[in-house]
């Protein structure tokens, strides 16, 4: 094709090239910043769950849930729901993360079922001594692991 005819269809010329309306400007901002916090959230979670490295995730988290422990407090909160609806919602949430583009499902309520064991946070590994917190393991019975 000449360079005619690509005038014809597509005129160099005579183009005004402005600015986009103020409408098309917002609704590409606001996307962005939907995809944006969609993909920071989505990388949050592989980390968190341990699909991609997750060192700094593992470490803060041992850090917060021992200095919880030290101070007799539930590290996974409080909830004022009854155990059946905190159920529902960790159930809900469990693997909403697949499914994120589809339907954005995020899990906001404290709950006990995390499927972790504390016994765990008792081991002192490296680098943790300096931390200072002097934890003993639950005694069998006394419902300290119940949380698990």
């Amino acid at each position: 094709m000449t360079r005619q005819t690509y005038e014809k269809y597509e005129p160099a010329s005579s183009a005004k090239i402005g600015r986009p309306p103020a409408v098309h400007l917002r609704a590409a901002g606001v996307l962005g910043f939907i995809g944006g916090f969609l993909i920071a959230y989505k990388r949050s979670v592989l980390r968190f769950k341990g699909q991609t490295e997750n060192s700094r995730e593992v470490r803060k988290d041992r850090y917060e849930v021992k200095m919880l422990l030290s101070q007799n407090l539930n590290p996974y909160g409080a909830s004022s729901l009854t155990p059946y609806l905190q159920d529902v919602a960790s159930r809900n949430s469990k693997d909403s993360h697949m499914m994120l583009g589809l339907i954005p499902w995020f899990n906001f309520v404290n709950h006990q079922n995390h499927g972790i064991d504390l016994k765990k946070y008792y081991e002192v590994r490296e680098g943790e001594d300096k931390w200072g917190f002097s934890l003993s393991p639950p005694k069998v019975g006394d419902g300290s692991s119940a949380h698990s």
